[in-house]
């Protein structure tokens, strides 16, 4: 084919690069002969027809003679084992996750007690009478809060299940096991877990409380928990199989609770479903729960007493059951135990179908670049990765040495300056000596009886790195490479330092090095929702001087994609990693290209090229390589690398375990440095031909060899030449030159807070309006529930005839505040924390501090709030058919978007004072469990309790009623049938609204809006859950 596999290069490499456009040209050996490029197609062909191809054709051609085959080579059975072995795998299986997760469970049985605890003290039983209809509604609101409680208990296993999913899907294929035989174990082995967390909260409060006293009723009530909770867990399970990503499921899930919740037969009595939607009220298990659990109270002998003033001669009980619709038949019991196990087979039944039938969300994809086929820039410089084995030497300023640069190089390199260089800069060398790194002792080590208080990391390490001079660092997993480089560029964010470090001569200040340093992580951290071009016009943005205008930044970002061949990328969508967007070698170009746009005189890169292959690895080192030979001073930890990509490196940082230098110093041409330094050590063994010097080094100084040898490699190096040659250098480059001045900046920042506020919330405009699955499902889930409402609760507004219909009306207002609210701030907890993520990498380069960043994350969500209260609040009113005045209308959408408005806030909050989204959700649950329970509705505030009245003063939900219920009824003076008293005055006496504290709630919607935005902005600010 006229291709050769030049002596020093690895054989799978030759093979990638050879079928590429950019780099097939270098190969080519028949000089007499014109090169054109030789397809992909052209090698099949050329393979079919050489001698090779065509025996193998012959074989393939020949069939298969079958007698020849072995009985066990073919499989009968659909599976591997019989039903019962793969059920007892699956059994052993889920309990191990379970013992492993068993946190998760303990913290549930840990909330369920603190949450029956409030509820103790809130229903007490010496407050708790039975004298009256009203009395009976209390205690119907204590059932409902505990038939509530035990349900939503189980609403971890949504993300629980979702986390599980990739992995059975894949074992599923693979046919490990059917899926009745992963549903299974999943739904047994929880029963005993919800035994023991029923009887926590049914023997926690029963008494306290001062149900029933007849011990019979406090086992059903005990009996009819159990399955309320085991159905409550098959439902998460099935939304979650049926959902299958964790935004979808919890949207999907929450309006299938919502119409579950409000045709349970509390929120709405049944009398006043309308017939449309009757069929929603005998299809919720909520309605038989909450019907057998009133019933099983209401009937018992306290309540078997006819009250004073009674106009029928019924029972008290009967009474209670009556005026809030419920069943008042004892059989209703069992009835309401059947149907609860009914659906625990239904739900359980369905996870297995859906386990069966459906297939994950979304394959991942990832952006194809379009290959530039006519670029002759890029052509020319497919050279350059394989010219780059140029050596280097000490007595060379630049670090080069001028023999083994190849002519054509030169050009390039002098075309790599001009394109570079763009915008000047001060080229920075930097020097470190005697660096010691400690942590405190970790507790395991100390249990295996470690008597020091410290771990040393770093041994006094030294060493210089210089402009246009490409260091690698290296060395044994273990032997401190990311730590020398995060303690040189200031990122740690524990332990103890000691040592020098000098930037050109001066003490290093961290603020002002962050301004002149890049750092490219290893874990190449993106906001997903921008492009390529957008991220490197965003970091330009901000961590270019102030003084410079728009044309020539935007001028400077084009050198750096065509320096880092990003352009084909140009328009590509991030994504996130493993998920979407840019391949993993993609990112590593936009992660080294978006320090670059900072214009940095100094980079560390932390292993630039792992995870990639050769082809990527090749693409990754030519744009580092472009980069150095701007005249930056470029560090690269580095991790089995070829010998391309090895000697493309100037310099050589090797290190050991325990953080010891082992050699610093120039490679040369070809690494005879390197070779010549330790094959002069007695004992070590000869470099074979060919062989790659990066691993042949890593093999003659591992601790086995040293063992061996009976030497200590960091002894020898601190002994040699090179050690003292090193430490010369250090001191010649620890004096500030002449004429030089020491790095200042007026600022800390490049950009005034103003511009960080700005271009922050530039950044957070594209990525929510990219992200359909949060932004999108948002309103559609608005909507929906608007509707859904709208036709529940048909025209409720306009009766007040009844004090039943005030308490519809306020049940409206109830579930749409908690279900909307819960819904924005458990899904804004995802994005936030992505963006976090990103957040922690950008505030370490310097680019802008949390409170612009803060206040930004904060702005953006106003918008869709408002028009989310806007659609919600317009579709609800009408439908419900509330009084329409100006005044009212208005209340109704302030209150409402201030509601909305401070949940999505607490919702930040709760996870920018969370390490992640999994413990934010449990945390803000049981925010959201007390937040219900004091809402007012449940249990009205003149009935709590004294003690526990100043919580109902300091919870937003009940400020969000009080608002809402007195800006539409509490200035109303027609009379009620029922009670003889007008609108005003039984809102009054029974729920505690006074028209004159409108303004008030008012003030405190703003209130707590602002006081979860500070302490938002305060958490990012001063919490750090990145462990360094």
């Amino acid at each position: 084919m006229g291709f050769k596999c030049p002596g020093r290069k690895g054989v799978a490499d030759f093979l990638q690069e050879v079928t590429s456009r950019k780099d097939q040209h270098q190969y080519w050996v028949r000089k007499d002969e014109p090169y054109t490029f030789v397809t992909v197609r052209e090698f099949a062909e050329a393979f079919q027809s050489f001698h090779v191809g065509r025996k193998l054709g012959d074989e393939l051609s020949t069939p298969f003679d079958e007698s020849k085959n072995h009985p066990a080579a073919l499989t009968t059975k659909r599976f591997g084992v019989g039903k019962k072995d793969l059920l007892k795998a699956c059994i052993s299986r889920e309990y191990l996750l379970m013992k492993r997760n068993s946190f998760v469970y303990n913290f549930k049985i840990a909330q369920l007690t603190i949450m029956a605890f409030i509820s103790m003290t809130l229903f007490l039983r010496t407050k708790m009478h039975r004298d009256t209809i009203t009395d009976g509604g209390v205690y119907i609101g204590a059932l409902f809060f505990t038939v509530i409680m035990i349900m939503f208990n189980g609403m971890a296993e949504i993300s629980m299940t979702i986390a599980k999913l990739p992995i059975f899907y894949k074992q599923r294929d693979l046919l490990f096991y059917p899926p009745w035989a992963f549903a299974l174990p999943t739904w047994i082995l929880k029963i005993p877990i919800t035994f023991v967390e029923v009887a926590v909260w049914v023997f926690l409060t029963y008494y306290v409380i001062g149900y029933d006293p007849n011990v019979g009723r406090l086992f059903k009530q005990y009996l009819l928990l159990v399955a309320i909770n085991q159905m409550a867990s098959g439902l998460f399970r099935l939304i979650a199989a049926l959902g299958r990503n964790l935004i979808v499921a919890n949207t999907f899930g929450l309006s299938v609770l919502l119409a579950l919740f409000a045709l349970g037969g509390f929120v709405l009595s049944r009398e006043d479903i309308n017939k449309w939607w009757i069929w929603g009220y005998w299809i919720s298990p909520l309605m038989y729960g909450q019907n057998a659990i009133v019933v099983n109270e209401l009937l018992g002998s306290n309540w078997d007493k006819i009250p004073l003033n009674s106009s029928t001669n019924e029972p008290l009980g009967i009474q209670v059951l009556k005026s809030r619709g419920f069943f008042t038949g004892a059989y209703w019991y069992w009835i309401g135990v059947g149907a609860l196990f009914g659906f625990i087979i239904l739900f359980n039944f369905g996870f297995s179908v859906a386990l069966a039938l459906l297939n994950p969300f979304g394959k991942s994809q990832t952006v194809k670049s379009a290959d530039p086929e006519d670029n002759e820039e890029v052509n020319r410089m497919g050279v350059s990765i394989q010219l780059h084995s140029q050596g280097s030497s000490l007595k060379n300023g630049s670090g080069r040495s001028s023999k083994s640069t190849p002519i054509g190089l030169e050009k390039t390199v002098a075309a790599n300056r001009k394109r570079g260089m763009v915008l000047p800069f001060e080229q920075h060398s930097i020097t470190f000596d005697e660096i010691i790194y400690s942590v405190d002792m970790p507790q395991e080590m100390k249990k295996q009886g470690v008597l020091e208080d410290k771990l040393v990391l770093l041994k006094g390490v030294c060493g210089a790195f210089r402009p246009g001079v490409l260091t690698a660092l290296m060395g044994i997993s273990g032997a401190g490479k990311t730590t020398l480089m995060d303690v040189l560029a200031g990122r740690k964010t524990g332990g103890y330092i000691k040592g020098n470090i000098t930037i050109s001569g001066y003490s290093k200040k961290q603020d002002t090095f962050a301004r002149i340093s890049g750092y490219c992580e290893q874990n190449d951290i993106h906001s997903p929702h921008v492009t390529v071009y957008e991220s490197l016009i965003y970091s330009a943005w901000l961590r270019l001087p102030t003084g410079m205008d728009d044309p020539a930044r935007k001028l400077f970002v084009e050198e750096v994609m065509e320096l880092m061949e990003l352009n084909p990328l140009r328009q590509a969508l991030v994504g996130l990693p493993g998920v979407d967007g840019l391949s993993t070698e993609q990112r590593k170009r936009l992660t080294i290209a978006v320090e670059l746009v900072a214009n940095p005189s100094i980079i560390f890169m932390d292993e630039p090229t792992s995870g990639l292959d050769a082809r990527a690895a090749a693409i990754v080192m030519r744009t580092v390589r472009n980069t150095v030979d701007t005249g930056r001073t470029v560090v690269c930890t580095i991790h089995q690398p070829s010998i391309d990509i090895f000697e493309a490196f100037d310099e050589l940082f090797l290190m050991k375990r325990g953080g010891q230098e082992i050699y610093v110093g120039p490679l040369g041409h070809r690494s005879s440095h390197l070779i010549e330094y330790f094959e002069g050590i007695q004992g070590v063994s000869k470099i074979k031909d060919g062989y790659n010097p990066a691993t042949w080094m890593l093999e003659v100084t591992s601790p086995a060899q040293e063992l061996a040898l009976g030497v200590d490699f960091s002894d020898l190096y601190k002994n040699s030449n090179l050690h003292r040659r090193n430490k010369a250098l250090i001191k010649e480059l620890s004096t500030p030159p002449p004429n030089s001045k020491d790095l200042y900046f007026l600022t800390k920042y490049s950009q005034s807070t103003f511009t960080q506020l700005i271009a922050c919330l530039w950044k957070q405009r594209l990525s929510y309006w990219r992200n359909p699955p949060y932004t999108a499902v948002r309103f559609l889930f608005t909507i929906f529930i608007a509707l859904m409402f709208g036709t529940m609760f048909w025209d409720l507004g306009s009766k007040t005839n009844r004090s039943q219909d005030l308490i519809n009306a306020m049940g409206s207002m109830y579930v749409a505040v908690t279900f909307l609210g819960f819904q924005n701030a458990s899904s804004v907890q995802p994005v936030v924390a992505v963006e976090r993520t990103v957040f922690y990498r950008e505030r370490a380069a310097g680019m802008y501090s949390a409170l612009p960043y803060a206040l930004a994350q904060v702005l953006i969500e106003v918008p869709y709030v408002v028009m989310q209260a806007i659609l919600y609040g317009v579709i609800v009113y009408a439908m419900i058919g509330f009084e329409w005045t100006i005044a009212k209308f208005f209340w109704y959408l302030f209150f409402m978007c201030f509601t909305l408005l401070y949940f999505t806030y607490f919702g930040m909050m709760a996870m920018g004072m969370t390490p992640n989204p999994h413990i934010a959700a449990i945390v803000s649950f049981a925010f959201y469990a007390m937040w219900n329970l004091f809402s007012g509705f449940i249990i009205p505030r003149p009935r709590i309790p004294i003690w526990w009245r100043w919580y109902y003063w300091a919870c937003p939900v009940s400020w969000t009623l009080y608002g809402l219920v007195v800006s539409q009824f509490g200035d109303l003076k027609k009379s009620l049938k029922d009670t003889e008293s007008t609108v005003e005055e039984y809102v009054r006496d029974n729920f505690g609204y006074r028209h004159d504290l409108l303004g008030v709630s008012a003030a405190m919607m703003i209130g707590f809006s602002v006081l979860f935005v500070f302490v938002f902005a305060i958490s990012i600010k001063v919490l750090n859950f990145q462990r360094r």
